[in-house]
């Protein structure tokens, strides 16, 4: 198929794709969008409202749990130095966030970026791979919240009946209540508007930094210097895995990652880079921010170097409360506590970890709302997910559906093995989002950017290097998972999205016009 390509208005007059699975939507195309009356969306957050975001989405049940699998299995006291190399991960993947946020400023994060730089079908992969990582997050984090509130009800007396705990060991029918009530509970203060979400985010993150901050300082007074001993344990070899089991690393490679020592810091690293998840949540509230330009990079920016500190200073205080050996995997934090015999504290971060979830589940949901927005604004999805409340300003469509169906999965299916996915699809736009800054840099090369990553090209290819590794440590299973979820997305664009875009209309008309060069 030929390729057309048409002039871009504006600073640097680039180029762009108009024809084919390449087209690509220009930078001022998306931005005067974002002014169609019928898809305004209200503009009231800051930068502080975005760095609240990002801290309450990434401090979740992460740190109050994978800590101690990190440290009991892979790294010991060194999981310190994991929670850092993973950050370095995150942080070149931000950067580029940074930068495409602050240039392309409309809801959709790396949806929006890749149709801007690599085409309207790997955009529409890319959204499609959101999809798996927040609609699926958000329901993995609703039954996960639903255990914690059961297991509080347990403590108090009034359990729940079986029918009505989730998915289990158990036969028959089983529905997970509280998973679905937390869904609908967020869903409707999403609806009801940005700022609303912003200051319930705010009150619950105030709570949940305050437990961690609380685990940080008491903690400290229990410290062990001889469970430091020795900070990086001897590297202990492994059994590799099998069939579907064994990482794509070891299938293709027969390569078997190492326990302790060394290398065990660095498969920590990749077992702990998913307590980080979520930073680039904030990217998909950039068309809803006052300033974008500037406060988008300092949200992404400024919520991972926070949650980058504390997450190593409650490793390091936990590994120094109790022996890594004895750290229990399922809730490290809480039961160091009541090793040294504090339990009280215990019951306060068991706490932390319920109020923490809830607001997770609800900024998931936000996000994914917003790419399906911006999917159906382009008419790669029905239209009936880009409608405007209009009182609120914010997708209402998008969110109820979105949220009923989110609802219902974490009601009825356990997440257990499908959460791998989440995990999958996070690195894989990690990488699209590098890959874009680097081509958006060769064809807008003057293109305003507010925020500019720094060492380009070295950057972006690092952060693909390192994407893309962590990616090969995931099971083939998940491998396979991903792939079959995949093909079905692209079995949707070819029904429906190449057929309904926008911007291949627009293509259509501009070479009816006359306004096309074909070459």
């Amino acid at each position: 198929m030929p390729v057309t390509t048409q002039p871009d208005t504006g600073p640097g007059q680039g180029t762009r794709r108009t024809t084919g699975l390449l087209r690509t939507k220009s930078i001022e195309q998306s931005i005067k969008d974002t002014e169609e009356p019928e898809h305004r969306l209200k503009k009231s957050l800051s930068a502080l409202d975005l760095t609240v975001f990002g801290v309450g989405v990434v401090i979740g049940s992460g740190i109050f749990v994978i800590t101690g699998t990190a440290a009991t299995d892979y790294a010991g006291p060194a999981v310190t130095i994991s929670f850092a190399v993973a950050a370095v991960v995150c942080a070149l993947a931000a950067l580029c966030y940074a930068e495409f946020a602050s240039t392309v400023p409309v809801a959709g994060s790396a949806y929006t970026f890749a149709f801007a730089s690599l085409g309207e079908f790997p955009a529409w992969i890319i959204g499609w791979d959101l999809i798996l990582e927040l609609a699926l997050g958000c329901a993995t984090v609703a039954v996960g919240w639903s255990g914690y509130v059961q297991s509080l009800l347990d403590s108090w007396g009034i359990p729940l009946p079986e029918a009505l705990r989730g998915p289990g060991e158990g036969h028959g029918f089983t529905f997970n209540l509280a998973a679905f009530l937390l869904v609908l509970a967020v869903m409707t203060v999403v609806v009801l508007g940005m700022k609303l979400s912003a200051w319930v985010t705010s009150a619950v993150v105030a709570v949940k930094v305050t437990v961690v901050l609380i685990v940080i300082a008491v903690g400290a007074f229990f410290i062990t210097g001889s469970n430091y001993d020795p900070y990086i344990p001897p590297s202990k070899p492994t059994e590799g895995g099998s069939g579907l089991s064994q990482t794509l690393l070891e299938g293709i490679a027969g390569f078997t990652p190492s326990n302790f020592g060394i290398m065990g810091i660095f498969t920590a690293a990749a077992v702990v880079f998913f307590a980080f998840i979520g930073f680039d949540v904030v990217a998909t509230a950039a068309e809803e921010t006052r300033n974008p330009k500037k406060d988008v990079p300092l949200g992404i920016l400024g919520s991972l170097a926070i949650c980058t500190v504390l997450y190593c200073a409650v490793a390091f205080v936990v590994t120094g409360m109790q022996n890594y050996k004895k750290l229990d995997p399922e809730a490290p934090l809480a039961e160091a506590f009541k090793a040294v015999g504090h339990p009280f504290w215990a019951g306060v971060i068991s706490f932390g970890a319920v109020v923490g979830l809830t607001v997770v589940c609800m900024i998931l949901l936000l996000g994914q709302s917003r790419v399906f927005f911006a999917m159906s604004r382009d008419g790669l999805l029905p239209p009936v997910f880009s409608a405007v409340h209009p009182k609120f300003r914010t997708p209402y469509r998008s969110t109820i559906i979105l949220g009923l169906l989110t609802a219902l999965v974490a009601g009825f299916v356990s997440l257990t093995e499908l959460s791998k996915l989440v995990n999958i699809g996070t690195l894989f736009a990690f990488v699209i989002v590098a890959v874009g800054v680097l081509i958006l840099r060769r064809t807008r090369p003057d293109l305003p950017r507010a925020f500019r990553a720094p060492w380009v090209p070295v950057l972006p290819i690092a952060s693909v290097a390192c994407s893309v590794w962590l990616m090969l440590n995931l099971s083939v299973e998940t491998w396979l998972r991903f792939a079959v979820w995949m093909v079905v997305g692209v079995i949707i664009y070819f029904a429906y999205g190449r057929r309904h875009s926008r911007a291949a209309e627009g293509a259509e008309t501009a070479g009816a016009s006359g306004g096309g060069n074909s070459r």
